[in-house]
């Protein structure tokens, strides 16, 4: 990975670790399921209306859109709506990083270096110091479906992978185009068909604006700006070289919420920060690993047809 591609991936990090700033301000208005639905909804009119549809095989697409999509984020503003904490959501959404490495060796597989597992290890290790620090404030409920959020965007990873877009900001967009009726449909059955439109035609007042702050950040700054920048990447590289840079994601999460929410980590939660940080980093590192995983896919032999998994799994995600 060369280092313009480094700083692109520290670069995301410190994007979505805001973001969590912001989908906190969103969820202190907005039901959860609707301000899903929405934060996807304001992109995909446009794009609908003005982008070309990338040339993929649609079963990619759909794997993108709902794995980073309706799985992710409706897992995530649920769980921080049942009580989940801004900078400890942060760091519980990262196990997208071995489950996506995981998923990559297993149904891709793709070769995971000495180097990245003994990275990725490491860094576990310090998000492992953090939770059993901060585990006291967040009740079972909202710890197991940031999980399953996690695992979702693992899934919405291997989907972009899969695709091989010659143009990845296009897929991105098109990505969320994926979600939005689907989450607008389960805001109707779960939250009320009129409860989250009511909440934002309240949300041009002066109680509402930090909540279309929140929107807006998320859409410009992390869906646009960070999945596109995001997916530059995983088209560029295996799944398990560009992954571990979302362990970066919790370090900017938590310090963000201590400074703007008052949510005050402990010593343990520092130390813990700075083991995923060279966590992250060692596993980045380029000696020792195979040349595979440091240039472009692009460059990588490709096996005959398009994956080398039967083709309906991950359909059925």
């Amino acid at each position: 990975m060369t280092n313009r591609d480094r700083a692109l991936g520290l670069t995301v990090a410190l994007l979505w670790g805001l973001n969590f700033l912001a989908i906190r301000a969103g969820l202190d208005h907005f039901p959860p399921f609707f301000f899903a639905a929405l934060r996807f909804l304001v992109i995909a009119i446009p794009v609908v209306l003005f982008v070309p549809r990338p040339n993929v095989p649609v079963r990619w697409l759909l794997l993108y859109g709902f794995g980073f999509g309706v799985a992710q984020f409706g897992f995530l503003f649920w769980a921080m709506n049942t009580g989940m904490p801004t900078g400890l959501a942060s760091l519980v959404l990262q196990a997208s990083a071995p489950f996506t490495v995981l998923l990559g060796a297993l149904l891709l597989r793709e070769h995971v270096s000495r180097r990245q597992l003994l990275g990725i290890a490491v860094a576990v290790c310090g998000m492992t110091m953090i939770g059993w620090d901060r585990a006291q404030h967040a009740a079972l409920l909202p710890v197991l479906l940031t999980l399953l959020a996690a695992l979702g965007w693992a899934f919405g990873n291997l989907g972009n992978r899969l695709a091989r877009a010659d143009n990845p900001l296009r897929l991105t967009l098109w990505m969320t185009v994926v979600a939005p009726l689907p989450m607008l449909a389960l805001s109707a059955a779960v939250e009320g068909p009129t409860t989250g439109w009511a909440a934002l035609g309240h949300s041009f007042s002066a109680d509402g604006w930090p909540a279309l702050a929140g929107l807006a950040y998320i859409v410009l700054l992390g869906t646009i700006a960070g999945s596109g920048l995001w997916s530059a990447l995983m088209s560029r590289y295996p799944a398990g070289v560009v992954a571990p840079f979302s362990l970066l994601v919790p370090v900017v999460g938590i310090g963000a919420a201590w400074l703007v929410l008052g949510e005050r980590p402990s010593a343990l939660s520092l130390v813990g920060a700075v083991v995923v940080v060279g966590g992250c980093l060692g596993g980045m590192a380029r000696a020792g690993a195979p040349s595979a995983a440091r240039e472009p896919a692009s460059t990588m032999p490709v096996t005959p047809g398009p994956v080398t998994m039967p083709t309906p799994e991950p359909a059925r995600i």
